[in-house]
């Protein structure tokens, strides 16, 4: 019994290549942007000077009660006025209305 094996055309190699690069690109433009929008978030609610904002977990939940959908993103970033590091939660609710927990140590 003989086995051969057979290469992938270069063509098909340079395809998956660019589906690749695309991919990356796309997440990291994705991502870019929830953190941006992350930052205007924070800065509406109190928080005016931060970096390295870093958005760990995005949820949806719904309340049992009331069956409202709303969005919880959880967030690590850097506070310049205190020169803490903060990470918490920030609860989208209805109405583009946002609520906090966040801990600064």
């Amino acid at each position: 019994m003989n086995n051969e094996i057979r290469k992938l055309p270069k063509k098909t190699i340079i395809i998956i290549g660019i589906m690749i690069v695309i991919a990356l690109i796309g997440f990291l433009f994705l991502k870019d942007l929830k953190e941006q929008k992350l930052i205007e978030i924070l800065q509406s609610i109190g928080y005016k000077n931060i970096k390295d904002v870093t958005v760990i977990n995005k949820l949806s939940v719904e309340d049992a009660e009331t069956r409202y959908r709303s969005t919880v993103y959880k967030v690590k970033f850097y506070n310049q006025d205190s020169n803490q590091t903060c990470i918490g939660f920030v609860h989208k609710e209805r109405d583009n209305h946002y609520t906090k927990d966040i801990d600064c140590k």
